[in-house]
């Protein structure tokens, strides 16, 4: 459990990992129940990966947000599932808005880790009842079905960064 103590200026969030707390923008960082509200209605994150070359792969991808998890269902013949299974250090966007003073957004940096089946199977996993109950309330009417492509990745971030600069005094002019 991360306190307020080690987020200044944020509430109670609850997360796997000790989370680096926010130097920055305190003053528009987003709190626990701002952040947790943002991840379950924003339907795309980009998920950053290392290349074999050492580049940068940046891909968008549906995501779930659990509480203290992000939750990612990834084609498991991808490049970004390859990469992933060479080097599991990623970083995770999802932000939102269409002028500066409409920006927020999160940054999620850690490892993910691979949960379920590789592909996913129809057979019930209780480790994947949460997320796939998310999954399919958030963008199947409800319902999950595994299609023999895709499979679980659990990102418990170390570090998060937020953002709304709708909190920021006279947020309506760019830096």
């Amino acid at each position: 459990m991360v306190t307020g103590a080690d987020l200044p200026g944020l509430e109670e969030i609850e997360v796997n990992a000790q989370p680096k707390g926010q130097r920055r923008g305190r003053s528009i960082a987003m709190t626990p129940a701002d952040l947790d509200a943002f991840l379950r209605a924003e339907q795309t994150c980009r998920v950053a990966t290392v290349a074999p070359d050492g580049r940068p792969h940046n891909s968008p991808l549906w995501f779930v947000w659990d509480g203290s998890c992000l939750w990612l269902n990834s084609i498991v013949k991808s490049q970004r599932w390859v990469n992933i299974e060479r080097n599991p250090h990623v970083s995770v966007v999802v932000d939102a808005g269409a002028t500066f003073a409409e920006l927020r957004g999160v940054e999620m940096i850690g490892s993910v880790e691979q949960v379920g089946e590789v592909p996913r199977s129809a057979t019930f996993d209780e480790n994947l009842a949460e997320p796939e109950r998310l999954f399919g309330d958030k963008y199947a009417s409800g319902s999950f079905h595994a299609d023999g492509r895709h499979a679980w990745l659990r990102l418990a971030p170390d570090k998060v960064v937020t953002w709304d600069f709708r909190k920021s005094p006279g947020g309506s002019t760019a830096p």
